[in-house]
């Protein structure tokens, strides 16, 4: 009897399904590729790659700068008054301090009565040239006379009218008067040369004068110009010297000093239009504009220029600073201060 036949196919695995990811939709095609081209854009523009970055040139070693003028007296004193506080507000002319002024004021009074002493003296002289030229003129008439004396006795003495004797004391008396005459006029001369000592004199005290009158005003400290003040360092009662420091005004005038690398600077040109923000108003984005471009890299200026003329030489980009001035009409202009920290970005590819 013939065994029976084993059916193959009855004890064979099920075949195992494989997953395959549903087919995708064209929204969801267009999803993935909107959001691969958002990343690449957020780099270019993390990295100012074109179309971003293109003509523009941007840096952050920029500061904002102004005019900050240190107040100091120019004569010495105990210091009597301080009408003004820190960060005060002030106006051109305005009284900051004041300088006990009884040493000058006493100055003033004596350089007062030595000009008196020398005005005094000029007009004696100009009495005594009066006294002189009215001396000479007495002077001058008697030798008038002693002449005419003496053209008479010279016609009587021929005929023995007048005697020898009184011919000659005539004679005398016409070289007593010619010599009179002589006295007169070197005295008039000597009071000419003495007037110009005190003319000099007089000017000199004059000038004395407008000296210690010039410290007297000095006594009193002003405000050169509208601005606000820093940090007072002057008290009532101190003792101050000429250039002590007191106290810095800054006006009101800001702009902006943007240290780029020479490279930066390729494109920039007087002009051209400026944005840039400050670190110090969270965002807050200004507008202005390029005014001038330093004439020379920032390593000129340094008081101990770099020596490159080694043998390890090693190659550094060079700073060239651009003043950007700032655009008027803007509120956050009177927030600015000197010193704060700033990021510019300069429109290159405009021109001017």
């Amino acid at each position: 009897m013939s065994a029976p036949v084993r059916d193959e196919t009855a004890v064979l695995p099920p075949p195992r399904q494989t997953w395959h990811p549903p087919a995708r939709g064209p929204w969801s095609i267009a999803a993935i590729g909107a959001v691969a081209l958002i990343g690449i854009l957020a780099i270019l523009w993390a990295f100012d790659l074109p179309p971003f970055g293109g003509g523009i040139e941007t840096t952050d070693n920029a500061y904002v700068r102004g005019r900050t003028t240190v107040i100091a007296p120019q004569v010495s004193g105990y210091v009597v008054a301080v009408p003004v506080n820190d960060y005060a507000q002030v106006h051109a002319g305005e009284i900051l301090a004041r300088i006990d002024d009884s040493t000058y004021r006493a100055r003033v009074e004596q350089s007062q009565a030595n000009l008196a002493a020398a005005e005094a003296a000029l007009a004696n002289n100009r009495q005594a040239r009066a006294s002189g030229v009215a001396s000479l003129a007495g002077q001058a008439a008697a030798l008038v006379r002693a002449k005419a004396d003496m053209a008479r006795v010279k016609d009587l003495v021929g005929d023995g009218s007048v005697s020898v004797r009184e011919r000659d004391q005539t004679k005398a008396a016409l070289i007593q008067a010619q010599a009179a005459v002589d006295v007169a006029q070197q005295n008039i001369r000597t009071v000419d040369v003495g007037k110009g000592g005190l003319v000099a004199q007089v000017a000199a005290a004059k000038a004395q004068l407008d000296s210690a009158l010039i410290d007297l005003g000095h006594a009193v400290v002003r405000a050169p110009e509208s601005g606000q003040l820093g940090e007072i360092g002057v008290r009532l009662g101190q003792y101050v010297t000429n250039g002590t420091q007191m106290m810095s005004l800054v006006p009101a005038e800001r702009w902006v000093i943007a240290n780029y690398k020479e490279s930066q600077t390729a494109h920039m040109a007087v002009g051209q239009p400026v944005t840039f923000t400050v670190d110090a108003f969270d965002g807050t984005r200004f507008d202005g504009r390029v005014e001038q471009l330093s004439p020379a890299a920032g390593s000129e200026f340094a008081v101990i220029k770099p020596d490159n003329g080694t043998g390890n030489f090693v190659k550094v980009p060079q700073r060239i600073g651009v003043r950007i001035a700032i655009n008027g009409g803007q509120s956050a202009i009177a927030r600015l201060r000197p010193g704060m920290s700033v990021i510019t970005h300069v429109q290159t590819s405009g021109g001017p």
